[in-house]
């Protein structure tokens, strides 16, 4: 999983923005930084040496236009699969009709910045009624990794105060809805969600930095207005 994931010029509000995909920027990392051959980049991303010729034209394309053009660059979606994540023990059994929400937590309430949360607190939502939660540890994992470590734990939705817009990304990659601007008692959020009346504010889900537009919506930052592809 990428950790940064939204690259920005600093002396001009761009315009414009060319979206790479996680592969394309994984051809880059294995060949012009590790300095991998393009044929041991190709097997160690399991495809065809052909394939990564193309991706890798692709994602040095790219870079040049945000380079030259003064583009946003930002790194989602495309056809990958991420290390597996180790999970903490005696994760609850979810059911198949089930929702879980996991809240970002510290001492009982919504801790304020997603990357450096050290617990999650975990609450399964059937028809509207809280029916189990948990607290779990996040072991340390940065915030590059803890989308895929909520999307390991089957989560659903996260409730959160401040997140940048590569975590926003990377959320949106793993098929995990967001609703961040949340503060006070995490209980009483996880509660007000289940029943379909939490407060959130859709803007703090974009960093300073970021305005699409004037355009949040609510299921997440998913259609980025890129250039490029």
């Amino acid at each position: 999983m990428p950790l940064y994931r939204s690259f920005s010029p600093d002396d001009i509000v761009p315009s414009e923005q060319t979206c790479m995909t996680v592969d394309e920027f994984e051809t880059l990392r294995l060949i012009d930084m590790e300095g991998l051959t393009q044929e041991a980049c190709a097997k160690q991303m399991n495809v065809a040496r052909t394939t990564v010729t193309a991706i890798y034209d692709s994602a040095r394309r790219k870079v040049a236009e945000a380079l030259v053009q003064g583009k946003r660059l930002l790194i989602v979606g495309g056809a990958c699969e991420f290390t597996p994540v180790t999970l903490p023990e005696n994760i609850m059994e979810k059911g198949s009709s089930t929702m879980r929400i996991a809240v970002t937590y510290d001492n009982g309430e919504v801790f304020q910045h997603f990357g450096h949360t050290e617990q999650f607190k975990l609450y399964d939502v059937e028809d509207g009624r809280i029916t189990q939660e948990q607290i779990v540890d996040t072991n340390g994992s940065g915030h590059g990794a803890l989308a895929g470590f909520l999307q390991a734990m089957k989560v659903d939705t996260l409730i959160c105060g401040g997140i940048g817009m590569g975590a926003q990304m990377a959320l949106a990659d793993a098929g995990i809805r967001l609703y961040a601007g949340v503060q006070g008692s995490a209980d009483a959020a996880a509660k007000a969600l289940a029943e379909g009346s939490l407060n959130y504010d859709p803007n703090a889900r974009c960093d300073h930095h970021e305005h699409h537009g004037g355009d949040c919506g609510h299921d997440h930052c998913a259609d980025h207005h890129c250039h490029g592809n």
